[in-house]
């Protein structure tokens, strides 16, 4: 029949041409986070009069992870009186959640690993929201969140491998290095000592040398130098903290492995891989967990003009996108749970010592920018030779470039496919992107950004752009603060972290770093004293 078909019509049927796939900027609201920059008169003290005044014992500003934690552990206090101001529509920071043609897919963060004994706040909110569990035995976790396998494959040699760090089968000097690795950073753990929460953890003059060089220049002076292992650390430095062994410190390198689940070269019978929670909407589920019960005290589209303490409590100038109008709110005491270059621009009136600290601890932070980009597409992608699709896809990429982080499959953890998609999928890419990058990506328009994407994975997945429906892109310019040398333990860091007045501060920028753990617990211990 075919051919009779082509003999009647006298050619061949052209191929369909695919209609362009749609392509737009989701998530965080550009022009809302730019308003204050933009606001120069309200430094000069000529805001407008207020339309509303409100009250308030205690006021967290910013709905992140950190503002969450702090909040709760107020209510749960019984601190009826504390509530939250949150630029965005939606509270969760870096953690938020998204939905395209139907399924559930993360904006940002993705995973929480198992905490361990030291981040005891997170595992006892765990407990509560029925994550964990304890018995005679132990701690177990619910098994219906944890990463069903497979949980990673990496791209290389032409084929896909089971995991994340490359074979060294047939490379004997490869393997000599990662069990070298492996020794370095067990003997951290053991004589030195890594907690995450880091703060858990001593502070000692090694730790100190170790925070005032870069990774890449002591894994130099230590003899490693193996393309392989490079290529590995340099994309867990940049998956965790944006920014690759050249930029990060040692002790943030080594804070990496030793905090948690250690280095296992290949073939060490004490290796496993670590068990980590996930969801289609990554940690927008945790995010969800936290702000349920708090929904009455969450006021979102609220952007804070400026944050004046006074002699007897606080004052907070508001623009409410809403409904266009200024607030003015007093509170008791106030909880900074927002980025140190936004606070610097914000706060007034603060002692001369906090005000020093806060200035400095915010001039030496440096951001990552990020891209993530959900893709719509509506059957799967052609499969390369070796190792199954997995939750967590990366193709290897020696140290010091900018290449894409890989992309997690949103709809690994679903139990069951809905049938009316019919094979579709949405595939989350990450990418984080140099400094220098941050203007283009709030100048350049959303399409450009997607054809480098569709350029750098032409490679591995040629396939894409035919199969391509949509594609949600979501632009981080300050997605997570850098732990560059000489920023963890900063002494202005650590002054701001311990501040207990009428304003106080609670971000992952006071440790230098952005993980869950980390925000969770500064987020409690901001209001110790305060229940």
């Amino acid at each position: 029949m075919a051919g009779l078909s082509g003999l009647v019509t006298g050619c061949t049927p052209a191929a369909p041409v695919a209609a362009a796939p749609l392509c737009r900027w989701v998530g965080a609201s550009v022009e809302r986070g730019h308003r204050l920059r933009d606001l120069v008169s309200v430094r000069s003290g000529t805001l407008a009069a207020p339309a509303v005044q409100r009250r308030a014992r205690v006021l967290v500003l910013g709905g992140g992870v950190a503002g969450l934690s702090a909040l709760r552990s107020l209510a749960e206090a019984g601190v009826d009186d504390a509530q939250l101001l949150e630029l965005e529509d939606s509270v969760g920071g870096n953690s938020r959640g998204h939905t395209l043609a139907g399924m559930a897919c993360p904006l940002g963060a993705h995973y929480l690993p198992v905490p361990g004994p030291a981040a005891r706040e997170v595992g006892a909110w765990l407990h509560d929201i029925g994550l964990l569990r304890s018995d005679a035995a132990g701690v177990h976790a619910h098994e219906r969140y944890l990463c069903h396998s497979p949980q990673e494959r990496l791209f290389i040699d032409g084929a896909w491998q089971d995991g994340l760090l490359p074979s060294a089968e047939g490379r004997p000097a490869t393997l000599a290095q990662y069990r070298r690795f492996a020794q370095a950073v067990g003997d951290a753990q053991r004589t030195l000592g890594f907690s995450l929460p880091a703060h858990r953890s001593r502070w000692t003059p090694e730790h100190a040398a170790l925070g005032a060089q870069t990774f890449a220049h002591w894994l130099a002076r230590n003899g490693l130098d193996d393309t392989r292992l490079l290529g590995y650390l340099d994309y867990a430095c940049r998956d965790d903290y944006g920014a690759g062994i050249a930029q990060v410190s040692a002790w943030a390198g080594l804070h990496y492995f030793a905090s948690r689940h250690g280095f296992h070269a290949p073939g060490d019978e004490t290796a496993e891989r670590e068990p980590v929670f996930t969801w289609p909407e990554g940690n927008a589920f945790l995010i969800r967990a936290l702000a349920e019960p708090l929904a009455e005290r969450l006021h979102t589209g609220r952007t804070v003009l400026r944050v004046q303490l006074q002699r007897h409590g606080v004052q907070v100038w508001v623009h409410d996108a809403a409904r266009e109008q200024i607030e003015a709110w007093t509170a008791e005491t106030v909880v900074l749970a927002m980025p140190l270059f936004i606070a610097r621009r914000l706060v007034d009136g603060l002692p001369p010592a906090q005000a020093d600290a806060l200035q400095a601890a915010a001039a030496a932070t440096r951001y990552a920018p990020w891209l993530v980009a959900n893709l719509h597409l509506r059957e799967p992608l052609l499969e390369r030779v070796g190792a199954p699709p997995a939750w967590d896809n990366v193709a290897f990429a020696a140290a010091g470039g900018t290449a894409t982080l890989g992309y997690v499959n949103a709809r690994h953890q679903a139990l069951q496919v809905d049938a009316t998609q019919s094979g579709a999928q949405v595939l989350t890419f990450y990418q984080a992107l140099p400094e220098s990058s941050r203007a283009a990506l709030f100048h350049q328009p959303a399409a450009a950004w997607l054809a480098r994407l569709q350029t750098e994975i032409s490679g591995l997945h040629p396939d894409l752009p035919h199969k391509l429906v949509q594609a949600d892109l979501m632009r981080w310019g300050h997605a997570m603060s850098i732990p560059a040398p000489g920023v963890h333990r900063n002494v202005a860091r650590e002054a701001l972290r311990q501040v207990r007045g009428r304003v106080r501060f609670a971000h992952a920028d006071l440790v230098g770093y952005s993980v869950f753990e980390e925000a969770f617990t500064l987020g409690t211990g901001s209001v110790v004293g305060l229940m």
